[in-house]
């Protein structure tokens, strides 16, 4: 029944259905971008995770003359059916290996399609909470209903083989890949991944490119030490885990620490003086930042919950 479903979804896919009839979505499109001579992607669409099939995250693939490394699957099986489809386009190597950066459901839907051909899935420490969580269970349900058929009663939630705590090396077809720990900074757990010999930063979702980052539950402070450190290496290029791929790094790393820091000045100022929040949120010039996509949409929302962390901050 699991490969049915497989190929129902898939079929759909390529022949642009809608998931229901009355839906003005357009049909998926993606597209294997070259980045350099090991690194490709797919570029996910702006928008909600309800829109475009659920493909608005990117996913790329490290191939070497061993077999293919990839980060992240993106957000359905369907999606990294196609994934898949276009990797063999440019590559008949077998996948050995999916690092995943975070668990957040826009990038490990399409697990399942990879852990079913045998490889072995890496995820940071501290996905194990979101995994355990009641809410992971909850919003699966979530998006078999909202994003029906892409997400649907075959897909699963999909554990990792193992738990990385801290820095390490990769080597695969004579291609080193050094895993990044980035711990609870997007999320309750965060890594990284640099193609050495490409100088590739695969960054996830500490970087938002092109829109206002989604704060969530964020670690700010830990985010904001990890992207300083980033900022400092020698990089060609930079994929981020959504938004289009960078051949200047530092720059749009210097904009998402200038976003991050100015939330944390501002509200930590309004939680020093003890202004209630929406006073300081009216009072604040966000001139810098209002024209970024987004913006509507999350900063109000990121604005408050760096409200609340520095509370907690204050508190220990």
């Amino acid at each position: 029944m699991r490969v049915i479903a497989a190929f129902f979804t898939l079929l759909c896919l390529t022949i642009g259905l809608n998931a229901h009839a009355d839906d003005k979505l357009p049909p998926v499109v993606m597209e294997l971008i070259k980045v350099s001579e090991h690194v490709y992607y797919v570029q996910g669409a702006p928008g909600a995770a309800t829109q475009n099939h659920g493909f608005i995250s990117n996913a790329a693939v490290i191939v070497t003359d061993e077999g293919v490394i990839l980060f992240d699957t993106l957000g359905t099986p369907a999606l990294a059916q196609l994934f898949l489809q276009k990797l063999k386009k440019v590559t008949d190597k077998p996948v050995k290996k999916v690092i995943v950066s975070h668990y957040h459901a826009d990038h490990i839907y399409g697990l399942q399609v990879f852990k079913d051909l045998g490889a072995e899935i890496i995820a940071p420490a501290g996905a194990e909470e979101y995994l355990n969580s009641e809410n992971a269970e909850t919003l699966l349900a979530s998006r078999r209903s909202d994003l029906a058929p892409w997400v649907n009663a075959d897909t699963r939630l999909v554990k990792p083989d193992r738990y990385v705590d801290g820095n390490e090396e990769i080597t695969l077809g004579g291609v080193t890949l050094k895993l990044i720990f980035n711990g609870k900074a997007h999320s309750d757990g965060d890594q990284s991944v640099l193609v050495e010999p490409d100088g590739v930063l695969l960054i996830g979702d500490l970087i938002f490119e092109g829109r206002v980052p989604f704060v969530g539950d964020a670690n700010t402070k830990i985010w904001l030490e990890r992207l300083k450190d980033m900022a400092q290496g020698k990089l060609t290029a930079m994929v981020p885990g959504h938004g289009p791929m960078s051949k200047k790094p530092q720059e749009v790393i210097k904009t998402t620490v200038q976003y991050i820091e100015f939330l944390r000045e501002t509200m930590g100022k309004a939680v020093e003086d003890m202004t209630p929040f929406d006073e300081a949120y009216a009072a604040t010039d966000w001139g810098d930042f209002i024209h970024l996509p987004a913006f509507e949409e999350a900063n109000r929302r990121n604005a408050y919950q760096v409200y609340l962390s520095l509370e907690q901050e204050g508190m220990q």
